[in-house]
């Protein structure tokens, strides 16, 4: 069986099992389908106790080479031989004392508290790897590209949550574009599977949900050791809609390598998401993988994060999916008592957790959009919620305190303080639109940059109010997003999302 893994010492996004989930596919243990390797699902992060139930590519084990039994030569050494051995062992002891005993000390002392970043590269925590840059993009907005905190408060307004520990953090009006606050908003970081919105928003125009395709074996091959997966099979067919469920969902990276085979191949996946964060002025963004699977030279940022979330959301079919929390998934095919061959299912739930409650409290309003995890970028994530009439969207990389669920309870303070603050905050920058007229604004500060989105709308089709929907979950109940549609010169066929649910 050829196993489907590269030697990375990475684990890919959250996979950890629901609770009230049920394994209703598999392969009885000792008939394993080929180009399916089993292994137990990483955890959303280190500190998850969480066990998966779904596939995933193994991270390689390495095993010593036996050593042949010696010849009589080999162990009948001269005397001169064993001598000369026993100097040098007795001398490298001697030089390694000091050093073990150095070590010792610096253990027992204050630096053996202090714990390297979660995402530090190998090696240890660095400067450079825990501060911004001084000077960063200044797409949107001049204060964005500063270092630290913006914000520009009125009186009477809200003060920012107290413990954001995220490295980088955004808050955007999803409608008008302003910029409410942001926290290191251009700094480039590993975006993790949170990059699988830029995926959608360039590759799922493409596909017709209702094509379908059966997998090869070539169509799961690079994927990186850790991956989480949904539990796609080699030789099994599969429709584009099942695909994208098993994206948003799950993450799945076997999911998306499919998806890139449709579409060419991973390499013209790749050029594609980066033609496409181009058009949509995302300067911070180098795609390497389609998955974002920690690979070097692989960044984006809070800000270009937005950008594909309010870009993706434009998409009827994108917000479908982003926001279903639970949906069946293509198993296995078993044969019944009288002999008749049917094709299983299994249930699948959506890793957000403020869309699911799974170990935080869902958020009243949230609609997706999507999350990730990896050893390099540490928790990542990009929501879009409703209260009222307005529509927020958030996003927040690495937080550097808490566990698992950081990411989510510090995008639901800023949602808090976004929806309280709106209106007696003055923007300190804008979410740019497409093309080359967003790019003419992207120095500007956000005052101007913002003038110049609200007048770009203005002349679509005539109108200011072409709109877009998503969906609010207020309560259990469904609510219709509607937002002002952002510079584009044409009105976005949008029909009414309907929610799939799920009937366990």
């Amino acid at each position: 069986m050829t196993q489907l893994q590269t030697p990375k010492a990475s684990r890919n996004q959250d996979t950890g099992r629901l609770s009230f989930m049920v394994p209703s596919m598999g392969t009885a243990p000792d008939t394993p389908t080929r180009g399916s390797v089993v292994n137990t699902a990483a955890p959303e992060s280190p500190s998850s106790a969480t066990q998966g139930t779904f596939t995933t590519v193994p991270t390689p084990s390495f095993t010593s080479t036996p050593v042949r039994n010696r010849t009589r030569k080999s162990v009948h050494r001269s005397t001169t031989t064993r001598r000369t051995t026993t100097t040098r062992r007795t001398t490298a002891r001697r030089a390694a004392a000091p050093l073990a005993t150095a070590a010792a000390l610096l253990l027992c002392g204050p630096l053996a508290a202090t714990p390297a970043h979660a995402t530090d590269p190998p090696g240890g925590s660095t400067d450079t790897a825990v501060k911004p840059p001084a000077h960063m993009s200044t797409v949107g907005g001049k204060r964005l590209g500063r270092p630290g905190t913006q914000v520009a408060l009125k009186q009477g307004a809200p003060a920012l949550p107290k413990g954001l520990s995220g490295k980088s953090w955004l808050v955007a009006d999803a409608e008008s574009g302003d910029v409410l606050a942001s926290h290191n908003a251009h700094w480039q970081l590993p975006p993790a599977s949170t990059l699988k919105m830029l995926f959608a928003d360039t590759v799922l125009p493409k596909l017709p949900k209702t094509k379908t395709h059966k997998v090869e074996l070539s169509d799961l091959e690079g994927m990186g050791a850790g991956s989480s997966l949904v539990g796609v099979k080699e030789n099994y067919t599969y429709t584009v809609h099942d695909l994208w469920l098993g994206v948003f969902l799950r993450s799945g990276n076997d999911a998306v390598h499919v998806l890139s085979a449709m579409n060419g191949g991973v390499p013209a996946t790749v050029r594609e998401m980066q033609a496409h964060a181009k058009y949509l002025n995302a300067r911070d963004t180098h795609v390497v993988t389609p998955d974002g699977y920690d690979e070097k030279g692989q960044v984006s940022s809070a800000y270009d994060l937005t950008l594909f979330a309010r870009s993706g959301l434009q998409k009827a079919d994108f917000r479908e999916y982003c926001s279903t929390a639970t949906a069946q998934f293509p198993g296995a095919y078993a044969k019944d008592k009288k002999g008749k061959k049917s094709r299983s299912s299994f249930g699948i739930q959506n890793t957000n957790r403020l869309l699911t409650g799974f170990g935080v409290e869902p958020y009243k309003g949230i609609a997706g959009v999507k999350n990730g995890y990896t050893t390099n970028a540490g928790s990542t994530f990009t929501g879009v919620a409703q209260r009222g009439n307005r529509v927020l969207l958030v996003t927040v990389m690495n937080p550097q305190q808490g566990g698992g669920t950081e990411v989510y309870k510090e995008t639901a303070k800023l949602f808090d303080w976004g929806f309280e603050a709106a209106g007696s905050v003055d923007p300190v920058g804008t979410l740019v639109r497409p093309g080359a007229a967003g790019a003419s604004h992207s120095s500007a500060d956000g005052e101007d940059s913002r003038k110049g989105a609200q007048a770009s709308v203005s002349t679509a089709n005539g109108s200011s109010s072409g709109m877009w929907t998503a969906v609010g979950i207020t309560g259990g109940s469904l609510a219709l997003l509607g937002a002002v549609a952002f510079g584009v010169h044409r009105r976005w066929p949008l029909p009414e999302l309907v929610r799939r649910r799920s009937r366990d």
